[in-house]
């Protein structure tokens, strides 16, 4: 497989010196690009050994296999937590000295703080020896602050990149057991189920390492601050202290409350994500059923019960922050009202060191206790998430009784095959054509009998699969590349021409970063990839039903009969014409075989085998129907053949005929918008969750509760600064001859101080719970447009974007939208509000204080407008490096039965271990990005209370006591928070893009409306009758014209056959007639010109059964009728008229049974008469058949023949043929060439004439059993006697 990516540039933090590590300064040369130009991939760092996913993984997965060998001895689970810790706990516990150090520091400031003041307190002029002490404590208060700064952001950057490793090793866990995953339990997990695992729930690792160590830290700090606090103001402390110990538990309520919400809403978020992922897989379908509205009904009802328990968590998270902010004032107003109500006076010195010393334990108890412990237990939820998902060459079968689910398989056959050999099983089809081959496989689990493979199996599977990397990667498939073989390879598969048209050849990128193939190439490169293989038995699932007449014979013959012709060959097949060339075949009839040997003896012995070829031996197939068969991802129309002509074939005897080839599609690359967020969608984002009345109240709510904030620290420092006057001026008075000093009106101070506590705890949660739900209202209000934009979008849409990518919208961003965004965005609006007010109050005390800080402000702005250049640009890259993981694990989960089979899981989870390592590049530089930020911030900070401390001492006759310490204790506490709220700014920047990529597709081009004010009448279409007028059609505005000056006529109750070569817009026909772009010129359905009425008018009254039949999971009943608007009778009597009442009714809850992802638990034969079943339901005058039996062996195919001809025989039916039996009975054939068409309308033998006349060489090929095949089959359709026809 190709390289992800160029050589990345070699990650400078291994070599850096400690400056450089502790500063992040390695980093600058990133930041100088930045500032200059947009980011690319290759700017990026090469991750660090240690960091690698392979590494990490294995180290993970060989202590968790060990634990599951121990837990299977004791006879006990296995616990994956045990296993993580195990892992990675000696690291992680060194960093908690990190922490030690930084809340040592934080305790003892305060007292540098308290001594500092102290000295104002006790102020003497003449006293040198206290001015030096007093320059002392300044500089200790300087140091401790710049200490602090070091330490924390190590200590961050450090838990962050464990957090990181934890991470990958998870996820390269679970795509390691995704690759292990059996057919059994594909059908009890989904694709949303493991993407989601993979999006949210492993994100929890990132966020948990964080705030674990608080766990400890907390309780030993609390309690350190407690001693000082005693020894400052004696047992009032234990007030404020109470306070705090009861608000602990609280917030460890607060935590498990969230993990109860978080489960629930992850469960709901999975259900989302899993029905988008078939919304956007089966798009076509669902607009072309006109099935928007019971699907958006559907992912809104999801919805709102998601975002029910958002809100909830969201409110819960409210009161978390708003006790958070409120918690010091509480604590403070407790503590001094006890204080002076046990007689104590107030003093500066007191009151700042007790405010700094409640401060430094506050953050620590009330915020990252709480967080550890809501993180540990949202975390622990998702590990029980992911643990619940994480010779001679022969083949020897005898009395193998296989089951998919308990659904019995019986296969009896003696020793298979031991010898180069063809081997053509032949199913009906209600037997499941690949379970033969599955149990060879080893996919489906045998019950009873013997299974022997012996020699290395390769294997092309029915549903061609592709995987993202260029067209060689897909066929060399790990092998190295040998010319000549290549070449061989490539010819005997009919893709050389295909190769030399392609603009880069065979290095063309194709799936998810590339092009789009039609679905007859993608069914050839799988064809090769096995081919390329050098393996003892070759398994072939159908490999000939995707592609035309004349490459299916090219492949039979050079390919499968040619390279392969030494080699055991297992051909499933329902292309009877080739049966003459297989060494043995195996007549398999509901699980049974009930024949085996070879052409002749079969046609000898007279079973059931021998009135199956005769009648329904395969007719030659028109020319160029190369089907588009396709995988979950695919189109249902073969709409890929929309700028793709005939596949090619250079013939191998002569090298002179050959075929025009068909162009790719390639693939849009993803937007990433640059450049800064713009303040409008800052207010697209607000008016979405509230109107302007709201957004005001929200707006004066806030600064009325920050105006009560700032008040209440104001006024406790003005009636310290009364009392310390009343001490020094203290008027004594003799009362009953004793002193008594006169003091200040208690109930006053105190009245007012309770007044305005109480004002700001009520605007404090007010003003929290309003923006939450404003913020989470304005993510749903975004979803439902997003979706809705969606689903009213044009098909094209999904054709070029691939749905990895919408998807990714759709979960990680909405995913942002719900949790991150609004916490991160009120967090931010409070601390702005709170560095306002500070800043206010500090130089309303002392005024010179701004001098220092206008240049600091200054050098702030340019600071963060360099950091969000880069920061913007490593963010969006972290989103785009995200994709390809995604992308990488749901093709593996598409294509996992081959990857199995090549024995190529080791070299996928090496392509998945590089992809993550790409991820990883970005995020570690998102993480030391963020931390080179804030150390600076920080660093600047220090410099400012630096400058306060000395600034004091410098201007000591003129500053009072209380000043100092109100300035001092603000300019501390600024110092953490102005950094965070410049950090949390940027924060909200880079979270805003999910924003703007969501606002992006809100606004996506709409198809026509669903509805117009013109309806038409409600039994129409009456007749039938459609008129195609001068049209002309193409599928984008840019694109080539598919339909030229188009004028056709299709009579009432007519049956019309529609074949030609790939390209020569058969299907585009259909897509024109129900509008899947809007074509040019008239189309009239009875008179009537669809045009002018809505899509749904149109679409509705038009049934179609579509190439590739989607089905949803949900129920049988869901599934035929979303509308619920017929009858369980009349339910019944449609699976009956197409035979599968019987299948129904074997199920465990009939009608009810909820089907599983796609319909898997269904072959494609029975999905494709449950669409018939649809079709047989909505009882609609026009009924288009989109080569519907292209993909089913002829049984079923006649069954469908034959329902169409009893149930639509008053129906107008168009029909696109795969095989010429199909429409050999139509009254009338339209043979599509590009741009251009023929119809032949002549009735009865010359139609046959005609027909055999123009594909006379196409029929030539097939030799004589197919001419005379074809003839049986008219003569048995149509009273048109055999005698007429010549016989020689």
């Amino acid at each position: 497989m190709e390289p992800v990516k160029k050589d990345a540039k070699t990650n400078p933090s291994a070599t850096a010196n400690l400056f450089s590590q502790v500063f992040f300064c390695w980093l600058n040369p990133l930041f100088r690009i930045g500032y200059k130009r947009r980011l690319e991939e290759d700017d990026m760092y090469k991750v660090l050994p240690e960091d690698g996913s392979e590494r990490l993984g294995e180290e993970l997965q060989s202590l968790w296999d060990h634990e599951v060998q121990k837990a299977a001895k004791d006879l006990r689970t296995p616990k994956l937590t045990k296993v993580l810790i195990k892992c990675y706990w000696k690291p992680y516990a060194v960093l908690g000295i990190f922490t030690l150090i930084e809340e040592v520091i934080k305790v003892i400031q305060p007292v540098f703080l308290g001594k500092l003041i102290q000295y104002f307190e006790k102020y003497d002029p003449d006293n040198m020896d206290a001015l030096y002490e007093a320059f002392g404590y300044a500089a200790g208060v300087s140091l401790s602050t710049l200490i602090l700064a070091i330490t924390h952001h190590l200590y961050f950057f450090h838990v962050q990149r464990t957090g990181m490793k934890m991470r990958v090793a998870m996820c390269h866990m679970i795509y390691k057991k995704a690759l292990c995953l059996s057919s059994a339990a594909m059908g009890k997990t989904t694709t949303g189920q493991i993407v989601n695992l993979l999006s949210n729930d492993v994100n929890k690792f990132d966020e948990v390492t964080i705030f674990l160590h608080f766990l400890w830290v907390g309780p030993l700090q609390a309690a350190a601050v407690l001693g000082l606090l005693w020894v400052e103001i004696g047992p009032s402390c234990l007030a404020g202290m109470a306070v705090l110990v009861i608000l602990m538990p609280t917030q460890t309520m607060f935590g498990r409350l969230f993990s109860k919400f978080r489960s629930k809403t992850a469960a709901l978020t999975d259900n989302r994500i899993r029905t988008m992922n078939e919304v956007v897989s089966g798009i076509r379908i669902i607009k072309m059923y006109a099935w928007e509205k019971p699907f958006s009904a559907l992912v809104n009802e999801v919805r709102r019960k998601e975002i029910s328990k958002i809100m909830s968590s969201s409110y819960l998270r409210g009161l978390n922050m708003a006790s958070f902010f409120a918690a010091s004032k509480i604590i403070v107003f407790i503590t001094f009202t006890v204080y002076v109500l046990l007689g104590n006076t107030i003093s500066a010195s007191r009151v700042f060191v007790t405010v700094s010393l409640y401060s430094a334990v506050r953050l620590t108890v009330t915020l990252f206790f709480p967080s550890a412990v809501e993180k540990l237990s949202e975390t622990r939820i998702s590990v029980r998430r992911i643990k619940e998902e994480k010779q001679e060459p022969s083949v020897e079968i005898q009395d193998l009784i296989c089951y998919w689910d308990k659904v019995n398989v019986q296969l009896l056959p003696p020793r298979l095959l031991d010898k180069p050999t063809v081997l053509s099983p032949v199913p009906p089809s209600h037997f499941p054509q690949s379970s033969l081959l599955s149990s060879i496989l080893g996919e489906l689990p045998h019950d009873k009998g013997v299974l022997k493979v012996k020699g290395q199996l390769t294997y092309a599977s029915q549903q061609p699969w592709v995987f993202p990397g260029t067209i060689r990667s897909n066929i060399l498939f790990g092998k190295e590349l040998h010319p000549q073989k290549y070449e061989k390879v490539l010819r005997a598969c009919a893709l050389k021409r295909d190769m030399e048209l392609l603009p880069e050849g065979d290095l063309t990128l194709i799936g998810d970063r590339g092009a789009t193939l039609s679905g007859g190439q993608k069914a050839r490169v799988n064809l090769a990839r096995a081919v390329y293989q050098d393996a003892d038995i070759y398994l072939l699932d159908d490999p000939l039903s995707a592609v035309d007449a004349e490459v299916g014979r090219h492949l039979f013959e050079q390919c499968i009969c040619g390279i392969l012709k030494n080699k055991p060959r297992i051909l499933v097949t329902h292309q009877l014409q080739y049966l003459q060339a297989a060494n043995q075949i195996l007549v398999l009839k509901e699980g049974h075989m009930v024949a085996r040997g070879t052409y002749s003896e079969l046609q000898r012995s007279g079973v059931d085998f021998t009135s199956l070829l005769k009648r329904e031996e395969e007719g030659p197939q028109a020319p160029g129907a190369e089907t588009e068969s396709r995988s979950p991802r695919s189109r249902t129309l073969s709409q890929n053949s929309v700028v793709s002509h005939t596949s090619s074939i250079r013939s191998v005897k002569d090298g002179t005929e050959q075929l025009p080839a068909e162009p790719v599609q390639t693939v849009v690359e993803e937007s990433r918008s640059e450049g800064t967020i713009g303040v409008g969608l800052y207010v697209k984002y607000l008016k979405a969750g509230a109107n302007i009345l709201v957004l005001i109240g929200v707006v004066l709510l806030q600064f009325l509760a920050q105006a009560a904030y700032i008040l209440q620290d104001w006024w406790l420092a003005y009636w310290a600064g009364e009392q310390e006057k009343l001490n020094v001026n203290g008027t004594v008075t003799v009362q009953n001859g004793v002193n008594v000093t006169e003091e200040l009106s208690l109930d006053f101070y105190l009245g007012i101080y309770a007044g305005l506590t109480g004002a700001t705890l009520i605007f404090g949660f007010a003003r929290s719970l309003l923006m939450f739900n404003v913020l989470v209202k304005a993510a749903q209000s975004l979803h439902n447009r997003m979706f809705n934009s969606i689903l009213r979008t044009p098909v094209r849409f999904f054709d070029i974007n691939p749905i990895g990518r919408v998807l990714n919208r759709f979960s990680k961003d909405i995913g942002q939208l719900d949790a991150a965004l609004p916490w991160t965005f009120v967090d931010f609006i409070q601390i702005f509000l709170q560095i306002i007010g500070v800043i206010a109050v500090a130089a309303s005390v002392i005024p010179w204080i701004l001098i220092p800080l206008v240049p600091l402000v200054i050098v702030f702005l340019f600071l963060r407008r360099y950091f969000l250049q880069t920061s913007r640009d490593v963010k969006r890259l972290e989103s785009t490096t995200r994709s390809p993981v995604f992308s990488h694990l749901s093709s593996s989960l598409q294509g996992l039965w081959t990857i199995r089979a090549f024995r190529a899981e080791e070299r996928f989870q090496n392509t998945f271990d590089t992809y993550q390592d790409l991820h990883s590049e970005s995020w570690f530089l998102f993480l030391v990005t963020s931390r080179w930020f804030a150390v600076r911030l920080d660093g600047m900070c220090a410099v400012f209370v630096t400058i306060t401390a000395f600034g004091c001492l410098l201007l000591r006759d003129q500053v009072e006591a209380g000043s100092v310490g109100l300035a001092l204790s603000y300019a501390v506490t600024l110092m953490g928070m102005f950094q965070w709220g410049v950090r949390q700014s940027a924060e909200v920047e880079n979270m805003m893009t999910s924003v703007e990529r969501v606002v992006e597709y809100t606004e996506l081009e709409s198809e026509a409306p669903w509805e117009t004010q013109k309806r038409p009448p409600p039994e129409w279409p009456s007749q039938g009758l459609i008129t195609f007028d001068r049209v002309s059609f193409s599928y984008s505005s840019d694109g080539p014209v598919v339909l030229k000056d188009m004028k056709a006529m299709f009579r009432p109750k007519e049956k019309v056959g529609i074949v030609g070569r790939t390209g020569a817009g058969k299907s585009s026909l259909v897509s024109a007639l129900f509008r899947l772009a809007e074509p040019e010129g008239r189309i009239y359905i009875d008179g009537v010109l669809t045009s002018e009425i809505g899509l749904h008018d149109l679409r509705q009254k038009m049934s179609i059964i579509p190439q590739d039949p989607v089905l949803f999971t949900g129920t049988m009943r869901k599934n035929l009728d979303p509308f619920s608007q017929h009858t369980d009778e009349d339910l019944w009597n449609a699976l009956q008229e197409v035979q599968l009442k019987s299948v129904v009714e074997e199920l465990p809850n009939k009608m009810e049974t909820v089907l599983a992802e796609s319909g898997s638990n269904f072959s494609v034969g029975q999905r494709q008469l449950v669409c018939l079943a649809r079709a047989v339901l909505r009882k609609n005058r026009i009924l288009i058949i989109d080569e519907a039996t292209a993909n089913v062996d002829p049984r079923t195919d006649e069954l469908i023949q034959k329902t169409i001809r009893e149930k639509f025989r008053e129906c107008t039916v168009l029909t696109i043929a795969h095989r010429l039996n199909t429409i050999i009975d139509s009254d009338r054939i339209l043979v599509r060439a590009l741009h251009s068409y023929t119809m032949i309308t002549q009735l009865g033998t010359c139609l046959l004439y005609s027909i055999l006349c123009f594909i006379y060489s196409t029929v030539q090929k097939f030799g004589v059993s197919g001419f005379v095949c074809l003839i049986t089959v008219y003569s048995c359709s149509e009273a048109n006697p055999c005698e007429k026809l010549p016989r020689n």
